[in-house]
């Protein structure tokens, strides 16, 4: 299996924008995807906002396990992290970040109160990486379009400031993946859930990713989707691919099937569907 990597010039520009207007911020919000929680999560720019109040964001709740989705919010709490979940597709997403950024910021904010700054404004900075849905959460924290989106990686390429309708504005950031994954399946989950362009991985290798998981993690969601038969569930996973191949009747046309398994899982066809869980120690749903 190929190992993936891509780190295209304009993200190191944006990177370099980063670091140099962070001084204009009070708060920075970066945008995770639910799915992958920890895979989405760029480590560069955690290093970035070290001395920042920090709010994590899991985004695309509506496409991920809703139990792990719970144990990953108490995962970061646990580790003093602040953590708002949000489908920012269908929900307004306003109200709950001002209350925790006031709350992050009670401090600043009263000390400002007392100098007579009596409607102070909270300047914040959104971070994610590219296709995690920071622009449609842009979007819906602002009450119209006006951070372009689109459903591939790389839309946003230029920093602009936003303004909500009530006291916060916030800057608006490319997608910046790192130079190198560490691990080869944190590039194949940043594949199958879409923050990589396509062209710069082979689909069958996500697709098999994809099979080898499911039958591991969500066994039911094969035989239940694609209809394989307890008999073809024995095979291997390149085996299985050539079966749900002929079976949708692509012949040997295999990467076709690829590409169906991948869209399946963007749009949530196969369920909603997590690709990592945290410590299990973090696994406890909790009031």
């Amino acid at each position: 299996m190929a190992t993936i990597q891509w780190f295209p010039g304009h993200m190191a520009k944006a990177r370099r924008h980063i670091q140099e207007q962070l001084k204009l911020v009070d708060l920075v919000i970066e945008i995770s995807d639910a799915r992958i929680p920890e895979s989405s999560r760029n480590p560069m720019l955690n290093e970035l906002v070290q001395q920042k109040a920090h709010l994590l964001v899991l985004n695309k709740t509506d496409l991920a396990d809703e139990r792990l989705t719970s144990a990953w919010k108490n995962y970061y709490q646990d580790n003093g992290l602040p953590v708002l979940t949000t489908d920012s597709q269908h929900k307004q997403p306003l109200g709950p970040l001002l209350k925790i950024a006031n709350e992050m910021l009670a401090d600043k904010l009263k000390l400002q109160h007392e100098r007579g700054i009596q409607s102070s404004v909270i300047r914040a900075m959104c971070i994610g990486i590219p296709n995690s849905g920071k622009s449609t959460f842009l979007n819906r924290l602002v009450g119209k379009n006006v951070a372009v989106t689109g459903n591939r990686p790389g839309v946003t390429k230029n920093q602009n400031w936003l303004k909500t309708k009530q006291n916060l504005e916030i800057l608006d950031t490319p997608g910046v993946l790192w130079p190198k994954f560490e691990d080869e399946l944190i590039g194949q989950k940043l594949a199958l859930t879409g923050a990589i362009k396509e062209g710069l991985y082979h689909e069958d290798d996500i697709a098999l990713f994809a099979i080898h998981f499911l039958r591991a993690n969500y066994p039911n969601v094969i035989p239940k989707v694609y209809g394989m038969t307890a008999e073809q569930l024995k095979l291997s996973d390149p085996d299985l691919l050539l079966a749900m191949t002929k079976k949708y009747g692509y012949r040997d046309d295999f990467d076709r099937m690829s590409t169906k398994i991948i869209l399946d899982y963007r749009r949530g066809a196969l369920g909603r569907l997590t690709l990592e869980q945290p410590p299990v120690e973090s696994q406890v749903i909790r009031p």
